[in-house]
């Protein structure tokens, strides 16, 4: 049971995340201790992120951090993205629902890379300095991309591009920068404790793990309340899905061009799809929402299937050892 557990923790964390919010809905004398509980959440979440990122950024040799050639690569294509979906959206602003659609598939290209990639990356034995500096860059880019695109889209009245440009960085800076600087605090003048976190390698993959299970609770949430028909939420689901399998393909091209396949791959579709949420109800449709809620299922589920593949891998090279 704990090697199934070991082996298939997102999956299995996708399901805890689900099956939990499913229970405090449909069982109402629980309904008191939901609220209670979402409240709970709402602090420790973003805990969670910040100790999964702080023990990730511990492994990091910070003079190794620099910007490569597949940092621009990823970043281009992601802009071209960007720029073939607000194109689509201009053609079907006409049509609500088609609109609302492209909106939703916008919120899973636009979004910076994930906070967690570099935990992810360094599990699939991509390069962790390289993906740390790319998480930064891309997060700081989306800072200045997302409320300079997103007003021409609606109007957006009482949101400024400085307000919104300090609003995500200060997302980003409470996610990102400041566990970036304690763990080089640490690794630096605290060494004792900098080899106790790095002697236990997984660490770092469980706590975002279960930051993994509130965010899937969260999305199936969303979804249940977002009054949107069936329809319009599979479509919106398989478009995800459909983006997300494109963004991988490209990523891993753009890194077999440019001589890093794991980590450009991640970098390319792994989403910080928390602040893509946040984006779509401030700028969006709410429904908008739920293509990034959907996605970072599918991205979980794809990595996974790395996971299992990588594990395959190193099985069957130490079998060829021995």
């Amino acid at each position: 049971m704990l090697k199934f557990l070991k082996n298939w923790t997102l999956p299995v964390a996708i399901v805890v995340g689900t099956v939990c919010y499913l229970i405090f809905r449909y069982v109402p004398q629980l309904d008191e201790m939901g609220d209670r509980m979402g409240e709970f959440f709402d602090v420790f979440f973003p805990i969670t992120l910040f100790f999964t990122l702080f023990i990730s950024f511990c492994k990091v040799d910070f003079r190794e951090m620099k910007l490569r050639r597949w940092h621009l690569g990823v970043l281009v294509v992601q802009m071209l993205l960007v720029a073939v979906n607000m194109w689509i959206i201009f053609l079907v602003q006409a049509d609500a629902e088609q609109k609302m659609i492209a909106e939703a598939v916008l919120t899973c290209v636009i979004g910076p890379s994930a906070t967690a990639a570099p935990v992810v990356a360094s599990k699939l034995g991509g390069n962790i300095n390289s993906m740390t500096a790319f998480t930064l860059v891309s997060s700081l880019l989306a800072a200045v991309t997302i409320p300079a695109a997103f007003p021409l889209l609606e109007q957006v009245v009482h949101v400024t591009f400085f307000s919104a440009f300090l609003i995500i960085l200060q997302k980003i800076s409470l996610v990102l920068v400041m566990p970036l600087v304690l763990a080089w605090l640490v690794r630096h003048y605290v060494p004792r404790l900098h080899k106790v976190i790095v002697s236990y390698p997984d660490l770092g993959f469980y706590c975002w793990s279960a930051a993994l299970s509130i965010t899937t609770g969260v999305t199936v949430k969303n979804i249940f309340n977002s009054g949107a028909s069936p329809l319009l939420l599979s479509l919106i689901a398989l478009l995800s899905l459909a983006v997300c399998f494109l963004q991988f393909g490209l990523g891993r091209m753009i890194g077999h061009l440019l001589g890093e396949t794991i980590n450009a791959g991640q970098a390319m579709f792994q989403k910080n799809t928390a602040l893509s949420i946040w984006v779509a109800y401030m700028y969006l449709n709410p429904v908008a929402s739920i293509g990034a809620g959907c996605y970072v299922l599918w991205q979980n589920i794809i990595n996974s299937l790395e996971l299992w593949q990588d594990r395959n891998k190193k099985a069957k090279f130490a079998g060829h050892i021995q």
